[in-house]
């Protein structure tokens, strides 16, 4: 565990100078001695270092030598947030060989210990040595060409202490290398060998930023010569602190002091600020942490928030952000999935649904452009329980639909972004995909296809309707008060003129074909003493009461044509995108759908193309090898244990 974290903080140093031409040598700050661990580590990585040298080849030891870093220098993930500008020039290292520092204990022999005195004598007093800028992590190509550059120096007496810094300051360039090794180690020197310089994690964790504006639909577009509204939209979930310490086991590869919040914090918003999204969706947003510092730091950042905490005793919810100059609010509807009661929802996940107006610039004249739903939800996790994920989704899709209808009964465009535990593939993912589910029958397990428990003896399965009518949602995804509008010219009656037929015939007779609502058509009728024939018309009144559903048959639909933002594969890698590491195995959970045209179905998959809101580009995601060469997630640079989701849309702008 410690050599991992230390190979993190050596490779800080490495990515601000992957051009190792460093000239001298350099060694620790005084008044300090070095830890038993860290010796054993140093003489671990020597052994190593000589096994891999030939015979003839030496390193001189090095006894007193200081490193002065008088700069603003940049840690852990800052190095892969700040701007292009700011990382093309490094810190200046400055070596004082006439400063009196700790002496390190160590074996070499006299004549490297006499080579090493000579070496110092020939050093000025005071030098400085520039040391190449390091590539950003950011949507450019990587820069080859490791110039010079200078820039004031730091002070990271923080990092002095590091066993894994010690040997990759202290090693000096291959011109520089005696040719003789060594045959017998001898007390009070250090020899520091190379070591092998690993690729630098602003390359390992690099993300490029892939331009879609390119496809054919955004190019005629741009052909009419109509302007496109362009927004950034971005899907985070930044791992609750409480979560972290509840389960420790599960980042057992991670050091502890990463996984503090103090640590974590300043690179969540530092990665948020540098992708700079218009519009923000967090999942696992701990309340307080949320109040006492989001919340402020996004206003200060020029965003709007709204938050919803889980319900129950659960401590984190969802928020979802958006920049206040280029959004207005039309409509919020906050969603509770859990409902007492109900085993199918008996979970404390939330939701929040929001209709938002695009501002245009001033200048535009008569231009309008169309109002969008964003939706940001976090689902159930447990694998087993894919019956409460689909209960939970159809809920979401209500809401959407209710808020995203026009007067027109089409929809507004739509984006829904959230951890929704399931991936790619699954049932659950082709139901919003594809737009229809058969369900009946199907192990819960399998919805979310988190998991493989086909093994199991005894697993649920999946039984229609999967949710009661009593929960007022139909199998379409819809509220049933908002899908069944009212007919012109409809009577309307009083509750008290009606109760005064609550006893007649007709009232206490059951209609053979009536549909079993639970509370309300369950109980039965007391037989009337009279029979009349009359009563036969009734069933044809009272089918106006049901409800025709596919639930029966175990489908479940819905109509707001989504796709998705990402395609889950990596072409150029050959292997499949992955949002989260969890236990060190990668997977795809979170997304960001929207709204698109159908074009056909295939093979049981519906293709789409962009309609009204055009995806115009996205960051790319990494495969699981490239972050398990990163130690998974978290990392020093990675602060939370999913990676976010960065998508650029654009939406029409017409003419008044």
């Amino acid at each position: 565990m410690t050599d991992a974290f230390f190979t993190y903080r050596k490779n800080v140093l490495l990515a601000k100078s992957p051009s190792t031409q460093i000239e001298g040598v350099f060694a620790a700050t005084s008044g300090r001695s070095v830890p038993e661990e860290q010796e054993a580590l140093l003489q671990q990585w020597l052994e190593e270092g000589v096994g891999n040298l030939p015979a003839s080849e030496s390193v001189p030891a090095v006894r007193k030598v200081s490193v002065t870093l008088t700069s603003d220098w940049l840690e852990g993930s800052e190095l892969l947030m700040t701007s292009l500008s700011d990382l093309n020039t490094s810190p200046e290292v400055t070596q004082c060989a006439d400063q009196q520092h700790l002496e390190l204990n160590a074996l070499a022999s006299s004549e490297l210990q006499d080579h090493a005195v000579a070496e110092l004598a020939r050093l000025p007093s005071e030098e400085t040595v520039t040391v190449a800028g390091s590539a950003p992590w950011a949507a450019v190509v990587p820069q080859t060409d490791h110039q010079t550059a200078g820039c004031a120096g730091v002070n990271v007496e923080v990092l002095n202490d590091d066993p894994a810094v010690l040997a990759w300051s202290l090693t000096s360039d291959a011109e520089a290398v005696p040719p003789v090794l060594p045959a017998q180690p001898v007390q009070d020197a250090v020899p520091f060998y190379p070591v092998s310089t690993e690729v630098p994690y602003h390359e390992i964790l690099w993300r490029d930023w892939e331009d879609l504006s390119v496809q054919p639909c955004v190019l005629e577009q741009v052909s009419k010569n109509t302007p496109l509204f362009e927004f950034r939209v971005m899907s985070y979930n930044i791992l609750a602190q409480d979560l972290v310490e509840q389960g420790l086991d599960l980042y057992v590869h991670c050091h502890p002091d990463i996984l503090n919040w103090n640590y974590r914090l300043p690179n969540l918003l530092q990665e948020i600020q540098h992708w700079d999204p218009d519009v923000l969706c967090l999942q696992e947003v701990q309340e307080n942490h949320y109040w006492e510092q989001l919340e402020p730091t996004f206003k200060e950042m020029g965003f709007v928030c709204f938050y919803k905490r889980r319900t129950g005793m659960k401590t984190d919810g969802c928020a979802v952000c958006y920049k206040r100059s280029r959004f207005q609010l039309i409509s919020l509807s906050p969603i509770e999935y859990f409902r007492p009661g109900l085993d199918i929802l008996n979970r404390d996940n939330v939701g929040l649904v929001l209709l938002l107006q695009p501002v245009l610039p001033e200048g535009l004249g008569l231009k309008a452009v169309s109002p969008f739903c964003v939706a940001n939800t976090h689902v159930l996790f447990n694998p087993r329980r894919g019956d409460i994920k689909l209960a939970q989704l159809a809920l979401l899709l209500a809401e959407i639909d209710k808020i995203a209808r026009t007067a027109e009964g089409s929809y507004y465009p739509v984006i829904l972004c959230g951890d929704l535990n399931s991936v790619p593939d699954s049932p659950l993912y082709k139901f919003i995909r594809n737009g229809e589910l058969s369900y009946h029958g199907m192990p819960a397990w399998k919805v979310s296809g988190q998991e493989d428990f086909s093994q199991q003896l005894y697993s649920r399965k999946l039984l229609a309707p999967l949710w009661p009518s009593s929960l007022g949602v139909t199998d379409k995804c819809q509220y049933v008060t908002l899908c069944q509008p009212k007919k012109p010219g409809r009577r309307e009656y009083s509750r008290d003129f009606l109760l005064q037929f609550r006893f007649c015939d007709a009232a206490c007779e059951r209609p053979p074909q009536l549909v079993l609502l639970e509370g309300v058509t369950d109980a039965k009728p007391v037989a009337s003493a009279r029979e009349h024939s009359a009563v036969t018309a009734v069933p044809k009144r009272h089918n106006s009461l049901s409800f025709p559903s596919k639930q029966c048959s175990g489908v479940i639909q819905h109509g707001l044509n989504l796709t998705s933002v990402y395609s889950h594969f990596l072409p150029q890698r050959g292997r499949p995108e992955v949002t989260t590491m969890p236990m060190g195995l990668g997977a795809t959970v979170d997304y960001i759908f929207y709204s698109a045209e159908p074009v056909e179905n295939k093979a049981g998959r519906r293709l789409y193309k962009d309609g009204a809101l055009k995806l115009l580009g996205r960051l790319s995601l990494l495969s699981e090898d490239v972050l398990l060469m990163a130690n998974g997630l978290p990392n020093p640079f990675c602060s939370s244990d999913h990676l976010c989701l960065l998508a650029s849309f654009g939406l029409e702008i017409s003419s008044l």
